[in-house]
Parts: structure tokens; sequence; C-alpha cells
């Protein structure tokens, strides 16, 4: 059956869902059942659940081997008329988690991974899920430690590091460059010292989406307390600099 064209989700939308998602599955519905009474009491509004079961047509991640029909649970939402979409031959990518004692069993990571399949969404998933895994991959971003401004010897040059906190413990640094009659550079680097090859990240990268989303929105005061007042407001403002830089998450 023909499926409506939806709009490809943002990297960010997607690498949300990947990281969340032991299981990534591209599959075809073969049965859904309307499920109703107290198995659905806590459906939310505009949305109706069903118990699916797919054949499983391709295996992207899995913590293990897969049967090739999976059964789920998914919860749709409704057109304007209160009606769902038909499901049945639906190709889909399913984001998952695996169900304890129960091989045959999918959880849904959430409320809206189950998505329609396209080409491009297929390969913007198996992209990201490769980037997660890669050796080296950039951990998730939970700080901001120290911060500084060194001055250079010319009026308006001068360099900013930013250390940033990470799950992991691994290392990311921001540098931050001025130099006189020139716009300002910036660089990441993934280890201790910052060498000439960092640059900025590409957008719509795991890096990009680790910093764009994880960073705060302000350099804490703590990162700066020990630095002269000066060199700390240039700091802030390099920070500013870089989420400029970087762009929102989303949107």
């Amino acid at each position: 059956m023909a499926q409506s064209a939806t709009p490809l989700p943002g990297y960010a939308e997607v690498a949300d869902l990947v990281l969340v998602s032991p299981i990534l599955l591209d599959a075809q519905v073969r049965s859904a059942v309307r499920i109703k009474g107290a198995e659905a009491a806590n459906v939310a509004q505009g949305r109706i659940r069903f118990y699916v079961e797919a054949d499983v047509l391709a295996l992207i991640r899995a913590p293990g081997a897969m049967p090739t029909r999976i059964g789920y649970v998914v919860d749709v939402p409704v057109d304007a008329r209160g009606r769902p979409p038909k499901l049945k031959k639906r190709r889909v990518l399913l984001f998952a988690r695996p169900v304890s004692g129960q091989a045959t069993m999918i959880q849904l990571a959430t409320l809206d991974a189950q998505r329609d399949w396209s080409a491009e969404l297929d390969a913007l998933v198996r992209r990201i899920g490769g980037e997660v895994v890669a050796p080296g991959a950039p951990p998730a971003v939970t700080g901001l430690g120290n911060a500084f401004h060194v001055p250079g010897t010319l009026p308006g040059e001068g360099e900013t590091q930013i250390f940033v906190q990470t799950a992991t413990g691994a290392p990311i640094s921001l540098s931050i460059l001025r130099r006189p009659g020139e716009q300002r550079r910036w660089a990441v680097a993934l280890g201790e010292i910052v060498d000439d090859a960092a640059a900025a990240p590409q957008r719509d990268t795991l890096l990009w989406y680790r910093l764009a989303c994880g960073l705060p929105r302000a350099l804490p005061r703590a990162s700066i307390e020990s630095e002269d007042p000066a060199n700390a407001a240039i700091a802030r403002e390099d920070y500013q600099f870089v989420l400029a830089q970087l762009g929102p998450c989303r949107g």
C-alpha cells in the first residue's frame, strides 16, 4: 500500500531516538488489532492503541539475535475525523527495547518510536547509529568545568579555553581564538590537548548534537570565579559566540 510522504525529522530528533533504543528495526506491519477497555485506559487523548505484529525486513541494531516476526504495542494519533492510519502492510522504522523473557516482543522506546519508513530516514538512522558506536564517539555533555581567557600581546588578541564535563569523563574542550582584524574562530578538541587539527564540528553530526543539545545556555559562575573580571567577561562572551555558531539543537 502507498504511504503518504512525511517530512524528514531533524538530526536531533532522530538522534534522541537512536540513543535510547537498543533495538532499531526496519519492519512491515503484518497485522494490527485495536486494544480497548482497561488495557487502553491510559492512552493519551487523540490516540488509539494497537497490538501490532510485524515482519522484520532488516535488523539495523540489536543487542542479540532477533526473530523474523515481532509484536509490540503502539499508540497512534488519529486524524481530524478521529480515525487512525491504516497500519496493515505499512513499512516502518522501529526504535525499541527488548522485553525481558519475551523474545518475540519489543517495547517502543517513546510514544513516537514507530516512524514511517523512507530511504532518507533509514539512511539517517544508520548514519547516526554508526556514529554512536564508532571508536572515540563523543559522550553526552553533563556540564562545564573551568574556563579562562588569556589576552594576547596585541589589543583585541587572545584565546579562551572552556573545559566540558562529560558522562564518561572523557575530555572535551572548546577554544576560541581572537585576532585583530579577523573574525573569531573556535574549535572543539576530544582530548587533553587542543592542536592545529581541531575545528568546529559540522552541523548534523554526533559531536554537533552533543554540544548544541547538551551545553548549558550560559557559562556558570563557578567556571570563571578565579578569573580577572575583564577576562571573565570575555570568556562569557566567547561562550555565547560558540552557542550562536552551533545554532539551536532543534528548529
